[in-house]
Formats: structure tokens, sequence, C-alpha cells
């Protein structure tokens, strides 16, 4: 017999991106572990990607979901189109808005009717756990709600910080303290809590007396395995070059201005790699990026695909001799790691980081197949190009060992899911189950 858990995700395909991802493939591949998961989300709206083909993913899984409209920023935008992506100053600007504005954050306008469909779907079934994940924040609010009217077991997912989140933009210090009480209410009444690094547990704690470190389990990001089977992989048109590739959006600190230079700079010393050497970009680029492209007269080397559906963008990892990421040098950018990092150990191929101290600069050293330099240091990233390039043209790039990656693979984090779920099937009494016992 299976287990039935309701899972609260604003962000769920046809919407793409790396935060989909995550709630995607675990309920695909909980029912493995006998837990059939309904996913309550939004109706399809605006978004800066949309993947059509996680979206057939989802269908071709049978995952059920219930969808309920919302009111949120993305409405002002016309559903199933994508968003271009703002300049960066004014995408910083809009998000400080954002934050002072509505709190925990801009979906807020969601709550009141996913807690609407979410009390006729806990009337109508009997449900053994509730899974909210986030953000956006508001996800816990309604597991919150919901967990507490029903008498359910809440586990809650955290794929990045909450208070301390390096993102989140406070315009007084009262702003902290509301997130901060919010988030308060949501840890004590949860039965689990979920983070994905050790650094966001430690925080955690930290800010919160009431948690110990037996409260928060920590699973990973991940990639999925069938992600990789992609049979036309190698049909792509042939390149004689070496490709460094980069999948992803470049936002606040995160930028491929010191890769960029590096590479040029490069290849002013190295006449001859010009032609051995390309860069590819997979995902949302700014006007900024290409003018920057141009600037350093790199537009022989560099070819940007735009956003590409999932499979696709999977493709181009297969056929990448290298792959790169940058997290930038602000404040508690030391917790971050992004869910592309895990997809490059799914691939088995050379990463490149250019990443500060921290969880990212951690995982990629103990893959014992990577280099990692300061996201702004340009001789460093320059002696990590032409030192890839050396071990390629020797035919001596080094390969992620199996073992490593398996740690990260998500059937396996799906499993280690279902086991935190199943670990509340004893539940009994009220919501308020860690309140009582801190």
């Amino acid at each position: 017999m299976e287990n039935k858990v309701l899972v609260i995700a604003y962000y769920f395909p046809p919407m793409g991106m790396s935060g989909v991802q995550r709630t995607l493939k675990f309920v695909k591949y909980l029912p493995k572990y006998d837990w059939e998961p309904t996913v309550l989300t939004v109706t399809p709206t605006a978004y800066y990607a949309l993947d059509y083909g996680m979206l057939r993913e989802m269908n071709e899984n049978k995952i059920r979901t219930v969808r309920t409209n919302s009111i949120d920023p993305t409405r002002l935008f016309e559903a199933g189109k994508p968003v271009k992506m703002p300049h960066e100053k004014l995408r910083n600007f809009m998000s400080a808005v954002s934050q002072a504005v509505f709190i925990p954050d801009n979906k807020v306008g969601w709550k009141h009717e996913a807690l609407k469909a979410g009390r006729k779907l806990m009337r109508e079934e009997k449900f053994d756990a509730i899974l909210s994940t986030a953000p956006p924040y508001t996800c816990h609010l309604i597991g919150l709600a919901l967990s507490s009217e029903f008498e359910v077991p809440l586990v809650v997912d955290y794929r990045d910080a909450w208070v301390d989140n390096p993102l989140h933009f406070y315009l007084t210090p009262y702003h902290k303290i509301l997130h901060q009480k919010l988030e308060r209410k949501v840890l004590r009444a949860s039965n689990r809590i979920i983070t994905i690094n050790r650094r966001i547990k430690e925080l955690m704690i930290r800010r919160y007396r009431f948690l110990d470190y037996n409260d928060i389990a920590i699973i990973p990001q991940g990639y999925d395995p069938a992600d990789f089977q992609v049979e036309d992989a190698l049909k792509l048109p042939y390149s004689d070059r070496m490709r460094f590739t980069y999948s992803g959006t470049f936002y606040r600190n995160r930028t491929p201005k010191y890769f960029l230079k590096a590479l040029a700079e490069v290849l002013k010393e190295h006449p001859g790699y010009r032609k051995k050497i390309e860069a590819v970009f997979i995902g949302t680029f700014r006007k900024e990026n290409l003018a920057l492209i141009e600037s350093l007269e790199l537009q022989d080397v560099v070819k940007v695909f735009g956003y590409l559906d999932h499979k696709s963008a999977m493709r181009y990892l297969l056929t990448s001799d290298v792959l790169w990421m940058t997290i930038g040098n602000g404040k508690g950018e030391d917790m971050i790691s992004t869910g592309k990092l895990f997809e490059y150990i799914g691939s088995r191929k050379p990463i490149l980081g250019l990443v500060p101290n921290g969880v990212a600069r951690s995982t990629i050293t103990e893959s014992k197949a990577g280099r990692v330099v300061n996201p702004e240091d340009i001789a460093g990233i320059k002696k990590a190009i032409v030192e890839y390039y050396a071990l390629w043209e020797k035919g001596q790039l080094p390969e992620i060992a199996p073992d490593f990656a398996h740690n990260y693979d998500r059937i396996k984090l799906a499993g280690d899911l279902a086991r935190e779920l199943s670990s509340q099937l004893d539940y009994r009494g009220s919501y308020a189950k860690m309140g009582a016992v801190h």
C-alpha cells in the first residue's frame, strides 16, 4: 500500500530553470519507494524560462498535479510566454522593491488559492505527510497552515536559506524581524527539516536555539541519470575544438566577465589556440554580456545558445570537455551550492569552479576532477584554461569517479527523502511536535 504526500511547490513545469528540477525529480522517483505524490502548484504563468521537455517528463511519469490561480507579479505578463531577463541593475532594483513590499516574498498572493485547494484535497483524501519546498517561502506558510488544520506531519525542504539567504534584501531591521518570526513559527511546527547542505543547516541551528543537530537532515542537490541517457547526444555538430561550457543564468555577482577576459588574454598570448578552443553558453544571456563578447573580440570563439530544454542542455554537457561555473565573492556565498554543479558531476566531466571558499569549492575539490579559482582571479583562470588545454591535447582530461557521482544520483536522493517521510508515519497528536519537544 502506498503512502500519500502532498507536495507544495510554486516552481514546477512548465516553468524551467534549476529551481524546478529538485521537486520534479523527487516526485518522479518517490513512487519507487511506495510514496504517491500529489503536487499543489500554480496554473501556467509567465517566467524567465519555460521548459516543455520537463512538462512532458512530468506527464510521462503520470505525476498528479493540482493547479490554482495566483496573484503575483508573473501574472502581469502573458501566460505561457518567456519573460526577458532585464538588465542586472534593473533586476536588482525590482528585487529590492519586491522584497520591501511583500513578506515573505512576492508569491504570498498564491497563499489564499493554494490553501483553498489544499483544504479540499485534505478533506477528500488521506495524506500521510505534507512536503513544502522553498523558495518561495510562501510554500512553507501554506504547508504550516494545512499541517496545523488537518494534523498531518509537515516536512520542510530548504533549497536555499531563508533569513540568512545572501540574496535577500531587508529594507529595515523590522523587515528582517518579521521574516525571522515567520521562519521560527514554521520550524517549530515542522516535524522534519531538510536542507541541501551542511552550511545552511549550521546557520539554522545557530539562529534558532530550539533546534539541534538531529532535527535537520541534509539531502543535497543532484542529477537524474536518465537525463544523461541521450541517444542523439553525439549527433550534435562535430567540433574539433576543446569545448568549455557554462550552463545556467548569470545574475547578481555571477558574471561571465572574468572567464571571458581570461580567455581573451589566453588567445592573445597563444594565437594558435583561437582555432582550438570554443566557449559555449547555455541559458538566459543578457545584452550586456553579448556586448562584452564583442568588446573582447571573441565572436569567433564564443557560442551562445540561450535557454534550451533540459534534455538538450544535457546533450551539450555530454559533448563538452570542461564544464565551468561561478559564484560571486559576496557575503553568504559560502553556503551556495548551485544545482548545475551536481549535473556537472553527473556528466562526470572535469569542472572549473570560479568560486569562493565554501560548499561549492569543497564539493569540486572532493570530486578530484576539478580546479577551483577565486571568481575574480583572471590570472588564475588563465592558468587553469591553459593547463586544461594541455591535458585535452594529450587526451588526459580527468574524469569524476562513478562512486563519487553516485552520491548525488536523484534516484538515491529520492530514497533518502522517502525515508524522512516514512519516519513520520507514526505521527500522532498536535502538529507542533517540535515545539513540544523543545
